[in-house]
């Protein structure tokens, strides 16, 4: 794992968003994971402030994202698919065609199982952008869950509701499953980049990070990805015995 701490969020997530940025420049056609939620607002905001400089277009870029609620509509307030369009690809001179992201809908939930996974086979993610929830998942992937997983739905956990709980009126209104990529998937990405900021992460970065790999953190499988950079900053490192990594 490569571990990068920074005293400031903003340099963090420039330096994390030059990594797609480069990425992009080098390779136009290629292919990223998308993460959702507050962790990677700001690396978006790079992108799009980049994108706006004429640094980098993303008019040949797939993207894929790692999950979304189900029982919601696609145009609900809080689903990923808005999400996705109000956060960053309406800013972006990116094909909407080419930008994929479950659907949620509780009717046709097994056939999008299928079509997903055929789809992430299809294509080779070359970059992964994750978070880490406060109990350790990475996509909707929630404690316990077989490392060997392909796309699925998992019911949530009631830590993770709780925490989502503020992008909605109250909890009652979060819902209860979503449908996710799974863990294999995340891990044949060429390259993942993880945001973490701020105290409430700093016990999951330190499982993710120090502990055994085990499934009930489900991170922690990123110590055996060959390629995997970690972006935090001081709150959420400040469980982790060493500062040698700091940028």
């Amino acid at each position: 794992m490569n571990i990068h701490i920074f005293d400031h969020e903003e340099q963090l997530y420039k330096e994390a968003a030059r990594r797609i940025i480069d990425l992009v420049q080098d390779h136009p056609k290629a292919v990223l994971g998308l993460a959702t939620g507050s962790s990677p607002l700001g690396v978006y905001k790079e992108l799009i402030k980049s994108f706006q400089n004429h640094h980098v277009t993303f008019e040949q870029v797939t993207a894929f994202n790692l999950d979304e609620y189900v029982g919601i509509p696609s145009d609900h307030p809080q689903s990923y698919q808005t999400f996705m369009r109000n956060v960053l690809f309406h800013h972006l001179n990116i094909d909407l065609n080419n930008t994929y992201i479950p659907c949620g809908n509780k009717e046709i939930i097994e056939d999008e199982i299928k079509r997903y996974d055929k789809l992430l086979s299809a294509h080779a993610i070359d970059l992964q952008l994750l978070g880490i929830g406060t109990n350790g998942h990475i996509g909707f992937n929630e404690p316990g869950t077989p490392f060997d997983c392909l796309t699925h739905v998992v019911k949530l956990d009631s830590r993770t509701r709780k925490d989502n709980a503020r992008f909605f009126d109250h909890l009652d209104s979060v819902p209860t499953h979503a449908i996710t990529m799974g863990i294999d998937s995340i891990m044949k990405a060429k390259e993942i980049v993880l945001i973490a900021t701020g105290e409430k992460k700093a016990s999951a970065v330190k499982a993710m990070i120090r502990g055994p790999i085990d499934p009930i953190i489900p991170a922690s499988i990123l110590q055996k990805h060959p390629n995997v950079h970690i972006y935090l900053d001081h709150q959420s490192a400040k469980d982790l015995w060493f500062f040698s990594y700091k940028v």
